[in-house]
């Protein structure tokens, strides 16, 4: 019987000694040939080592997504994403995924995603195409409209039609319009996120989530960083994250 040899990526020690042993629950034939916690080491084992048949990946490691990973290696191993987030599973499904567990992970989900792994045929019939998985997984998805903001000691309701950009400072985030106004809104940007159309809206860095018709120019820089101009204009200098560069010039390019 020949070994199946696996990774397991995940920053979590003690969730990666529980996936250890529910993997050899599943098949103590299975070979745990490294448990790697961050986009750096794995990165560095993949560029060294023969790849496996399979790799157990989270996806908020801890130094970035483990997306990014695929930005530096070419990762030839089916994956089994193993994931706290939901919202990851369209962008997983574009990297030889074979299924995305939600934790807590049952025994019974493990043993059923290994099974398909060893049942994977490669013909084209058997993958999931992205977008037949976006209607599967959100078939009613909707974005926000609009927004109710306080003026004094009013309530005024805009538009995200009209919004420019949000930033956030001091943990309160704020909300710029086209028209110059601003505003402050209850909510932070990693849930505003969510609730905008990802085409429309991108969270550049930490600071930053923009309207694409915001964003007069970019200017690129020395090691890949971007400068982005805004109108409105922000009061300071406002650059893309370095790992954010290569998601946000695709986002550019409508990809």
């Amino acid at each position: 019987m020949n070994i199946m040899r696996t990774i397991i990526i995940e920053d979590e020690e003690f969730a990666a000694r529980r996936l250890e042993n529910m993997i050899r629950e599943c098949d103590s034939n299975i070979e745990i040939v490294a448990k790697l916690p961050s986009v750096k080491e794995s990165v560095a084992w993949l560029k060294s080592n023969t790849h496996p048949d399979l790799i157990f990946l989270d996806i908020q490691l801890e130094d970035d997504l483990s997306f990014s990973i695929f930005e530096q290696v070419k990762v030839q191993s089916k994956i089994i994403f193993t994931t706290a987030f939901d919202e990851y599973a369209i962008k997983a499904f574009k990297h030889n995924s074979i299924d995305y567990l939600l934790k807590p992970i049952s025994n019974d989900e493990l043993c059923a995603a290994i099974e398909k792994y060893k049942n994977w045929n490669s013909e084209k019939s058997n993958f999931i195409d992205a977008e037949e998985l976006r209607k599967l997984l959100y078939p009613q998805q909707t974005f926000r409209e609009r927004f109710m903001v306080s003026v004094g000691d009013k309530l005024k309701t805009i538009y995200v039609a009209d919004i420019a950009y949000f930033f956030s400072t001091a943990g309160i985030t704020f909300v710029v319009m086209h028209s110059k106004q601003q505003y402050s809104v209850d909510f932070s940007l990693d849930n505003l996120k969510e609730m905008l159309n990802p085409k429309d809206f991108f969270r550049v860095n930490r600071q930053f989530l923009v309207g694409l018709k915001s964003i007069e120019k970019v200017v690129v820089y020395p090691k890949s960083r971007l400068k982005i101009v805004l109108n409105p204009p922000t009061d300071n200098d406002l650059f893309v994250s370095l790992e954010k560069a290569v998601e946000f010039k695709k986002w550019m390019d409508g990809e």
